[in-house]
């Protein structure tokens, strides 16, 4: 069980305690204590692992069971004893250019804080380490942790919205570059960098609704003093959605004028292929005729014949070339 337990901690007062053993101990200790509350974090844990964490703070099961198989959308469930909040914190790999999204249940209830973490994001460590030097923030209780990691969680996203757009800059040079290389290389890169926008906008646009509400009124467990700090996470959470909305349609459009571009090329194609083979045609025209073997043909007897139509010929194709050169085909 302790190696699924990341960080385990008494806060009171805003100062922290060492880690208890026995959670039921520690948790009948701070709400004894009143100015004080338990927060444990646990990574990845089984349902054989969280069944005692589940126990001992009263977690509902349905909570529980999409704690355990993850995959949630962000969402806030309210529960006779506990708050549910789901959030998708993302991870932007440079490396790949590629966005990956990890999972971050919070369980908040009187005197308590319970943190599932999935995946390789994790901005818990950090959020931790600052909340311990802000004491001040500490003393609102398990509300001053939700809101930390949530403001956490959002702020990261602008940043990744950042790197995105940087990314999407530089594809857009590619796009529009005279010569672009691979065609399906660029189809490829567009395609791809369409799902990173998509797996933002999975993880962001449905946290919407949680943070309005539990920047409004009525939702248990929430300290009426942290209603304007939510509704700060709500804000910075209306600019990324707003800067991945524009990421996308930019993206589309860049989509839409490499297609017309591509379309473009293949009429040049076309008309470059239809040139060649109308010069070609007339001179495979002239020979065919002169080669049906008829006794009774102009200029057979004659000794001009022959280069009279090959200059012919070359005269056609070159008048030709000159006249779909000019025309922008060649």
């Amino acid at each position: 069980m302790r190696d699924v337990i990341v960080d385990c901690a008494i806060y009171q007062d805003g100062r922290r305690t060492e880690g208890p053993e026995d959670f039921s101990d520690a948790l009948e200790r701070a709400r004894a204590a009143g100015n004080a509350f338990l927060w444990i974090g646990l990574y990845e844990p089984t349902e054989e692992e969280f069944a005692r964490v589940t126990s001992e703070f009263g977690l509902h099961p349905l909570a529980v069971e999409d704690a355990l198989s993850a995959h949630q959308r962000p969402k806030l469930e309210i529960y006779d004893d506990s708050l549910f909040l789901v959030l998708k914190p993302l991870l932007y790999e440079e490396r790949y250019s590629a966005v990956t999204a990890g999972e971050l249940m919070l369980f908040v209830g009187d005197s308590f804080v319970v943190s599932v973490r999935h995946g390789e994001a994790n901005p818990l460590s950090a959020v931790r380490a600052r909340l311990e030097r802000s004491p001040e923030v500490l003393k609102h209780g398990p509300t001053a942790v939700m809101y930390a990691v949530s403001d956490a969680v959002v702020d990261h996203y602008l940043e990744v919205a950042d790197d995105l757009h940087i990314d999407l800059d530089e594809l857009e040079a590619e796009v529009f570059a005279p010569e672009t290389g691979s065609t399906r290389r660029t189809a490829g890169r567009i395609y791809s960098f369409k799902r990173q926008v998509l797996e933002f906008r999975r993880a962001a646009g449905p946290l919407t609704d949680p943070m309005a509400r539990l920047a409004g009124a009525g939702v248990p467990f929430v300290h009426t003093g942290s209603r304007p700090f939510f509704r700060d996470v709500n804000d910075h959470l209306t600019r990324a959605n707003e800067h991945v909305e524009g990421l996308d349609r930019l993206l589309s459009d860049i989509l839409a004028a490499h297609l017309a571009q591509m379309g473009v090329r293949q009429n040049d194609d076309v008309r470059k292929i239809s040139a060649w083979a109308a010069m070609i045609a007339v001179p495979t025209m002239i020979a065919g005729i002169y080669g049906m073997n008829f006794k009774h043909m102009p200029e057979l007897t004659e000794s001009w014949g022959y280069p009279a139509v090959v200059l012919i010929m070359v005269a056609i194709v070159a008048l030709l070339y000159r006249f779909f050169k000019r025309r922008g085909w060649l």
